[in-house]
């Protein structure tokens, strides 16, 4: 029997209408080289629908630090205001510079949780370690070199590491790990950015990502653990502090252990629902598309709840 969870099937269910929302607003600037209206767009879609869903919610992932951010911001109460008390982690727009340059891999992303069911982190990096489900417990190691793991994840799969395929953002702070992975054998897929997509593609055989590592965005991170929560795998984090303005976001976010190693259980400690609607087509979802007086849309949704994944194709009239 399933335990009893304040994540229904309405809310799941309204998650993909934000997403969906979020993904729209941003395909109209595929291609058009500006990022911030992409985002923009993103952004305003997304409050207008989390805004009106039957909760209480909390952003507790978002556009950042109240100061920073018109909407969206971190601590901000959105949701209809009646209904369970919601945490909400979101991103309208992983991959501006995707849409803006028309490549794959652009997601709408929103995950939501029981209240403090998700970590809030601070608005810095993060190192990150991710694989798929089937694994046991400890196979990768967080403070293991990247090409050690490889190679442990092959002997995990049975296979040798030419056949493991790593997912790292194409960025000079990851060219010791770009390296070591080489000299292990292993074989690796650069992406310039949208690490959320990279690490949720580790627990899809068909995509052929088999391990996500590097530095990047902590809020990502969340986002990425609140996934793997639905349909399995491991992640390991650490924030990555550059300087002692990250030290201080930190504690302004309530961290108190700068140095400690999260597991995927420590950043969605509960139950979540996770939704991400493609804006550009990519490894595993279309992209958005208008035909017919149309607009068509390609959705992953997933609960931990009950365990379902749906993949959810909307097409709705173009407005007039």
């Amino acid at each position: 029997m399933l335990k009893p969870s304040v994540l229904t099937s309405v809310l799941a269910y309204a998650t993909v209408g934000a997403t969906e929302r979020a993904a729209t607003a941003a395909a109209r600037f595929v291609g058009s080289g500006d990022e911030r209206a992409a985002d923009e767009a993103a952004i305003a879609a997304m409050h207008s629908a989390v805004d009106a869903i039957g909760m209480a919610g909390r952003v507790v992932i978002g556009e950042g630090e109240m100061d920073d951010a018109p909407m969206l911001y971190v601590g901000e109460g959105l949701g209809a205001g009646s209904g369970p008390d919601i945490d909400i982690a979101l991103d309208p727009l992983e991959g501006a510079t995707l849409v803006a340059k028309a490549m794959p891999n652009a997601l709408a992303v929103l995950a939501i949780a029981p209240r403090g069911g998700l970590l809030r982190v601070p608005n810095i990096y993060m190192e990150k370690l991710a694989i798929g489900p089937g694994h046991k417990r400890g196979v990768v190691d967080l403070d293991a070199p990247a090409g050690e793991n490889a190679t442990r994840l092959a002997r995990s799969r049975g296979v040798d590491v030419s056949e493991i395929t790593v997912c790292v953002l194409d960025r000079p702070r990851h060219d010791r790990i770009i390296a070591d992975l080489r000299r292990a054998g292993a074989r690796i897929y650069l992406i310039s950015d949208g690490d959320v997509a990279g690490v949720i593609h580790t627990a899809y055989p068909e995509t052929g990502i088999d391990m996500y590592v590097g530095v990047g965005g902590a809020p990502e991170g969340v986002l990425a653990a609140a996934a793997l929560k639905c349909v399995g795998g491991q992640f390991q984090s650490r924030l990555f502090y550059r300087n002692d303005t990250d030290r201080q976001k930190a504690a302004r976010a309530g961290v108190t252990e700068i140095n400690r190693r999260y597991e995927l259980e420590d950043m969605a400690t509960s139950d979540a629902v996770f939704a991400a609607t493609g804006v550009t087509k990519g490894w595993l979802l279309d992209g958005v598309r208008r035909a017919g007086g149309m607009t068509h849309t390609h959705t992953l949704v997933m609960s931990s709840f009950d365990g379902t994944v749906r993949t959810i194709r909307s097409a709705a009239p173009l407005p007039g």
